[in-house]
């Protein structure tokens, strides 16, 4: 089973050399547009093409609103602020994510509480979510309090893992029901759809990344894209320092952060983003054929479910239990072709044993089987 995988691989992508999980895929235009940008000395935060990036962006996701910033963390640390989250309050996320959200849940000086995920989405399970708050939580003067903390919850941080939607619908509900925001963790699923609303659409907000190794790249930055104007008038300023527009003097109305994307990493991003179709379509054929060739050999690769379209940003593996995707992952490695598990949960990292959990046998079910595969759009397509 090892070397037919090691042989697809190869074949997929036409070398026998190092394969690389998920690299950008470049062409001249790109570089083009950033000597352009280069030559035209509006390479920091005060640009033009930021804003067009943001417009660009709501244009292709329906989003009403955009803010770009310099990486998903701060766009997920924004985005919980805005939505109320305080010193002492608590976030109800999963375990099985990057450590981004639990940074960014931290940045607010508050407290993960770590929700099981499904196995038919890798995203956060509304089962779990609905059971917890039933069993722990109440309202209070229209706020949810977790009973065995006494503390605030003031928001709910899914992901939509590896670019496969989560329920959001139904979280949604859930939310809704409990007065508790509902923030998007879309760093990994631009391009991605649930019932035709792309994800980060249906919550408070939605948070993009734009990283090296995401389905477009700006080299680094983020994205708030939210249908609310306040909201989206308060991220803007408070990630530009709060500086009140003056043509000259430098004013600012209250503590805030210099968050704001680069007028470069714009630059990037609104190139990449002209390919976002193609890169789409590459994405889905590599897809079909991990799963025919998953299908002929006797393995599980995810699928998307019925009701939603996945951009396919990392093809994931299903192994029959830990032993079998440690195997693979030391032969595909030992052959240069760079496979990963999935993060270690975050319940388990140091830093977050003492904090709230629910059952995770779903979480810890999927952390021993996940193999994610090379995934790039190939060169020679």
């Amino acid at each position: 089973m090892y070397k037919k995988l090691i042989s697809f691989i190869q074949d997929l992508y036409n070398t026998k050399g190092s394969i690389p999980l998920h690299q950008p895929h470049f062409d001249d235009k790109d570089k083009e547009q950033i000597i352009s940008t280069i030559d035209s000395t509006f390479v920091s935060s005060a640009g033009p093409l930021v804003g067009e990036f943001e417009e660009e962006i709501c244009n292709f996701t329906g989003s009403k609103f955009a803010v770009a910033v310099v990486n998903g963390t701060s766009a997920l640390h924004v985005a919980l602020e805005l939505s109320g989250v305080e010193l002492g309050d608590e976030v109800l996320t999963q375990s099985l994510t990057f450590v981004a959200s639990t940074n960014a849940i931290n940045q607010c000086r508050a407290h993960p509480v770590f929700i099981d995920v499904s196995k038919e989405t890798l995203g956060m399970c509304p089962i779990s979510l609905q059971t917890f708050l039933y069993e722990n939580c109440e309202l209070r003067d229209g706020l949810c309090f977790n009973k065995k903390t006494n503390r605030a919850i003031k928001a709910c941080l899914p992901m939509h893992t590896f670019g496969f939607p989560c329920e959001t619908r139904k979280l949604e509900t859930i939310c809704n029901e409990f007065n508790i925001k509902l923030v998007e963790d879309s760093a990994e699923s631009l391009g991605s759809f649930y019932d035709e609303s792309h994800t980060g659409t249906i919550g408070e907000c939605g948070v993009l990344s734009f990283n090296g190794n995401k389905i477009i790249t700006a080299g680094a930055g983020g994205m708030i894209i939210t249908n609310d104007e306040q909201f989206a008038l308060k991220a803007k300023h408070i990630t530009t320092t709060a500086k009140v527009n003056h043509r000259w003097n430098f004013d600012h109305d209250m503590p805030a952060y210099n968050y704001r994307m680069p007028n470069l990493n714009a630059s990037l991003g609104l190139s990449q983003l002209k390919k976002i179709k193609f890169y789409l379509e590459q994405k889905r054929k590599i897809a079909e054929r991990y799963k025919n060739w998953a299908q002929n050999n006797g393995s599980t690769l995810f699928w998307e479910q019925k009701n939603t379209k996945c951009n396919f940003w990392l093809n994931t593996l299903i192994a029959e239990n830990k032993e079998e995707r440690d195997l693979i992952l030391k032969k595909t490695n030992d052959a240069l072709i760079m496979t990963r598990p999935v993060w270690i949960p975050m319940h388990k990292l140091p830093f977050n044993t003492l904090h709230q959990k629910v059952n995770l046998d779903n979480t810890m079910w999927l952390a021993d089987r996940i193999v994610n595969l090379p995934s790039s759009v190939p060169d020679n397509d």
